[in-house]
C-alpha cells in the first residue's frame, strides 16, 4: 500500500510550535507517531501536490551511503545503551538524520515495529540495509545484546569508511592530473592544431612527419570527439546497471587482481573487508554458515567469493575453516596460518580483526607509495605529451623562410 505525505503542526514538551512532514498510511498513524515522539499534534493535513511536491528524477533516487549507515549505527547504539525505547530511538533518528531518504526509511521501519514486527524483519524489507547489518541485528535481538551488536556494526562501517577515504584521497591527485592531461590534449587537437594547419597550408611546402601525424590526429579528433562524448555518456548511464551482473564480474574481477600496479592494492582491500566482516559477524553470534554466505557476497571480488564458497562447503561437511583457503592463491599463507591458529585457540573472531587491522595499515602504506610514484610519472607523461605536440607544431616554423622561398 502506497504511503501518503502529511504535513503537521505540533507543540513539543517546551511548548514550542514545530512543523514538518511524515509519510504514513493515514492521519491517525501520523498522530500516533507524533505522540510517540513526545509531541502534541495540533493539525495534520495531506501535503499538497504540484509545485510543493519534491521533484523525483528517474534514475536519480537519493542514495544512502555507507557513512550514513555508520553514523546511524553509532547513534542508535548510544540511544539503546542509554535506556531509550526502540520506538523512541527510531523516531529521533528519523527526524534528525541528515540523509532524507534514510530518515524516511527509518520512519517506515518504526511504523512496522509499532505494528508488531521485529527490528531485523522491518529492516530486511529495505534494500538500503545490507544483509550484514540485518543478520547481526537479528542475532542481537535473539541474544539480548542489541546495543553491543550496534556498536560492533558502527565500528565495522566506520573502519570501512576510513579505508575508502584513504584510498580515495590518495587517488584523487593522479586521477585529476590524468583527466586534465586528456582534456589538454583534446583541446589542443581540436582548437590549436587546426589554426597552425591552416597557416602551414597557406605557406605550402612539405611538412615534417611529426607535424603531419599531429594534423592527421587533429582531423580524426573532430570525428572521434562527438562519438567519444556520446559513448562516454552511454557508458555512464549503462555501467551502474551492469557492473554487478555476474558475467561482467566474472570477466573484470580477476583482471583487477592481476593489474600491474593496482592489483595488489585491490587484493589487500578485499582481504581487509573479508576478515573484518567475518570477524564482526562471528563475534555477534551469527551462525558460521550464515556468516560465510553473507561475507561471500560482501567481499567485493568474485575470486574471493568463490574461495569463501569453498570454505562454506568445507565447514558444512564438518571440516576445517582455514584449510580450503590454502588452495586459493588470493589468500596469502599468513592469513591462512593466522586463521588456523584462531580456530585452534577458539579466538577466530579476534584473529580475523587482527588480520583486518594489518591489511588496513597495508592499504594505507600501499596507497601512499603509489601516490608518491604516480605523481611524478603523471607530471612527466603530461609534460612529454604537451611538449611533443608543441615541438611538432613549431618544427615547420623553424623552416618558414625556406617555405616562403
Amino acid at each position: 500500500m502506497a504511503t501518503t505525505t502529511y504535513e503537521y503542526k505540533v507543540r513539543d514538551k517546551a511548548g514550542k510550535l514545530r512543523t514538518g512532514k511524515l509519510d504514513a498510511d493515514s492521519p491517525s498513524q501520523v498522530a500516533v507517531t507524533l505522540k510517540g515522539m513526545g509531541y502534541a499534534p495540533l493539525s495534520i493535513t495531506q501535503a499538497k501536490a504540484g509545485l510543493n511536491r519534491e521533484i523525483s528524477i528517474p534514475g536519480m533516487k537519493p542514495k544512502v551511503k555507507l557513512k550514513d549507515l555508520a553514523v546511524f549505527a553509532r547513534q542508535f547504539a548510544v540511544m539503546i545503551n542509554s535506556g531509550l525505547s526502540l520506538l523512541r530511538s527510531l523516531s529521533i533518528l528519523a527526524e534528525q538524520t541528515e540523509n532524507k531518504e534514510l530518515g524516511r526509511i527509518l520512519g517506515e521501519v518504526r511504523n512496522e515495529i509499532e505494528a508488531g514486527g521485529s527490528l531485523s524483519g522491518a529492516m530486511a524489507k529495505h534494500e538500503v540495509f545490507p544483509p550484514l547489518m540485518v543478520n547481526m541485528i537479528r542475532a542481537g535481538e535473539v541474544g539480548g545484546f542489541l546495543d553491543g551488536v550496534l556498536l560492533q556494526l558502527a565500528e565495522n562501517y566506520e573502519a570501512e569508511v576510513k579505508l575508502r577515504g584513504k584510498v580515495k584521497s590518495a587517488m584523487t591527485y593522479p586521477v585529476v592530473v590524468f583527466v586534465l592531461a586528456i582534456l589538454a590534449v583534446i583541446g589542443m587537437l581540436l582548437f590549436i592544431v587546426p589554426v597552425f594547419a591552416g597557416m602551414f597550408e597557406d605557406l605550402g611546402g612539405e611538412l615534417p612527419l611529426p607535424t603531419k601525424i599531429l594534423v592527421f590526429l587533429s582531423g580524426a579528433m573532430r570525428v572521434l570527439a562527438p562519438l567519444g562524448l556520446v559513448a562516454g555518456i552511454a557508458l555512464l548511464a549503462i555501467w551502474p546497471r551492469v557492473k554487478h551482473k555476474q558475467p561482467v564480474r566474472n570477466a573484470l574481477d580477476p583482471l583487477k587482481l592481476k593489474a600491474p600496479v593496482f592489483g595488489e592494492l585491490v587484493r589487500k582491500i578485499a582481504l581487509s573487508r573479508f576478515s573484518r566482516n567475518l570477524g564482526t559477524m562471528l563475534r555477534s553470534g551469527v551462525p558460521i554458515l550464515q556468516s560465510l554466505e553473507i561475507v561471500a557476497a560482501t567481499c567485493g571480488n568474485v575470486v574471493l567469493e568463490r574461495a569463501v564458497d569453498d570454505v562454506r562447503d568445507s565447514v558444512r561437511n564438518g571440516e576445517s575453516l582455514a584449510a580450503p583457503l590454502a588452495n586459493h592463491p588470493v589468500f596469502p599463507p599468513m592469513v591462512v596460518q593466522m586463521m588456523r591458529v584462531g580456530e585452534d585457540s577458539g579466538a577466530l573472531d579476534t584473529m580475523l580483526h587482527k588480520i583486518s587491522d594489518f591489511y588496513d595499515q597495508e592499504v594505507e602504506s600501499t596507497t601512499e607509495a603509489l601516490t608518491s610514484l604516480i605523481e611524478p610519472l603523471m607530471i612527466a607523461v603530461l609534460g612529454g605529451i604537451i611538449g611533443s605536440m608543441i615541438i611538432a607544431l613549431y618544427m615547420p616554423i623553424f623552416g618558414v623562410f625556406k617555405l616562403i622561398q
